[in-house]
């Protein structure tokens, strides 16, 4: 149950002579503490998922070929766009929006801050249609990746023929992005009774549970609930969470909780990375929770307006939130560029 990928061979011998590879179904492996499955694209297959995974670090993805997905979400950060509040795309155009981890995406129902997007094989969409990220189009992607002596015979050898399109983008793509599971922390192996958690961190683990897992709560550590948290509205973004999808003003500064798996290398945090430390995070919901006429019931509770936690809680709850950091995911060379 612990590994990563099981593998059962499939195929047939005109695919080893006609120079392919014979292909294999691919069935995700997760602990049994982790939620069902959401994702819907299987079987999973060798072949589309090595596909995906070029397409992922493949800057023809984007209008002028210098933009992939794997330059805002890198591996060693536990793919997130380390160091930028908000993402940087094409011709360094600026986004307003802070690049979430890929992380477990198999077991969402919604992405995005907004969740807008409810499958994983359409996630890329967005990307690489927006402005401010690849700035293109499937027509022109299409017609790149045909011209390239490549990936024909990627496409023929995960779907039976070389015919490229967005489709068969889109489902390589989310067939990758479905086995990045990350599940191998000293939290996960605390839960499997392989690891003994330092006095510090089971501090921080109680007080984890009391005071942040409504929200952060599961295998996951995520609800994907909507909540406004008590965020001041950026203006230089203009972003007003699921506002923006909705058009309800109860929406408004409503965002999707983030999960805090790896949370210790996803900095800088929130929607639009405005803390860069996970003590800034702390201190915003202990003393900078602003009292929005909708704000989340759970950050307005008996008359107090945040999280109440003394210096001593918080350096314990971090402490906790870095058993959550799983090294072997970020250097898992099966989500590597080649």
């Amino acid at each position: 149950m612990l590994s990563l990928l099981t593998i059962i061979l499939v195929g047939c011998q005109d695919d080893v002579d006609n120079g392919f590879p014979v292909d294999e179904i691919v069935v995700l492996s997760f602990p049994n503490y982790f939620p069902e499955m959401t994702y819907q694209s299987v079987p999973l297959s060798k072949n589309k998922i090595e596909l995906g995974r070029r397409l992922f670090y493949e800057g023809k993805l984007s209008r002028n070929n210098t933009i992939s997905c794997g330059f805002c979400h890198i591996q060693e950060f536990a793919f997130t766009h380390h160091g930028h509040p908000v993402s940087h795309g094409i011709d360094n155009r600026i986004g307003i929006r802070n690049a979430p981890p890929i992380q477990n995406m198999a077991f969402l129902n919604r992405f995005m801050w907004d969740g807008v997007i409810h499958n994983l094989d359409e996630q890329a969409v967005s990307p690489i249609s927006a402005f401010e990220e690849m700035d293109s189009n499937f027509s022109e992607v299409i017609q790149k990746l045909k011209n390239d002596n490549y990936y024909p015979n990627l496409f023929k050898a995960a779907f039976g023929d070389s015919e490229i399109n967005a489709d068969r983008i889109l489902n390589a793509l989310g067939q990758f992005m479905a086995t990045m599971i990350s599940k191998d922390s000293n939290y996960d192996k605390y839960l499997q009774g392989n690891y003994t958690l330092t006095n510090q961190e089971e501090n921080g683990r109680i007080l984890f549970e009391q005071k942040c897992s409504v929200c952060h709560r599961g295998a996951l550590q995520t609800d994907e609930s909507f909540r406004n948290t008590g965020h001041f509205y950026n203006a230089q973004f203009a972003d007003g969470g699921l506002f923006r999808v909705t058009l309800d003003s109860l929406d408004f500064m409503k965002f999707r909780v983030p999960s805090l798996r790896n949370v210790e290398l996803t900095a800088p945090y929130m929607h639009d990375g405005r803390f860069y430390s996970l003590e800034a995070v702390l201190n915003f919901y202990s003393d900078g929770v602003e009292d929005h006429a909708n704000l989340d019931p759970i950050l307005k509770q008996n008359g107090v307006i945040g999280i109440p936690m003394n210096s001593q809680e918080k350096s314990d709850i971090i402490a906790f939130l870095k058993t959550l950091t799983d090294l072997e995911f970020i250097q898992n060379p099966n989500f590597s560029e080649f």
